[in-house]
């Protein structure tokens, strides 16, 4: 897969523009405020080209400890996911290269998340409510029915 990419300096220009789009994002970019953007580009260039392939060796700390210290929630990581789409779209990436690295970066969340998945079983928020579904909203807002909590 790589080298339909055009192997690690095809790969480059989509990974940096991934990175520079997270880091712009208006929902998740807080998360990069004091990355080091290149160094950040790097580490994803290796992850993303051993993941298609490549004989690269990611250099980075394993993902579950290097996220560890971050409270990134669910919604947070499907926020990324929509980035990564994103960006293999407008690069044109082939459809079943993105596929595998969609399907890849799902198979992360488990370790992105970490406490996160355990405290909410994969769920987003601390919010006493968190797992009921609203049925119905008055005209005033308030919620007039909801299936029971998870």
């Amino acid at each position: 897969m790589i080298d339909r990419l055009g192997g690690l300096e095809g790969l480059r220009p989509i990974v940096a523009d991934f990175v520079g789009r997270l880091c712009r994002d208006t929902m998740i970019g807080f998360h990069f405020r004091d990355v080091d953007q290149d160094r950040l580009v790097e580490l994803e260039l290796q992850f993303a080209a051993q993941m298609l392939g490549a004989d690269v060796v990611y250099q980075g700390r394993p993902i579950a400890a290097a996220h560890a210290r971050h409270p990134i929630s669910d919604g947070q990581f499907a926020r990324r996911t929509t980035v990564l789409r994103q960006t293999l779209a407008d690069h044109q990436v082939p459809a079943d290269i993105v596929k595998v690295w969609l399907e890849h970066t799902e198979s992360l969340r488990t370790a992105v998340l970490g406490n996160a998945v355990l405290r909410h079983g994969g769920g987003p928020c601390d919010h006493p409510g968190y797992g009921a579904l609203v049925t119905e909203v008055g005209a005033d807002g308030q919620t007039i029915g909801q299936t029971p909590d998870k």
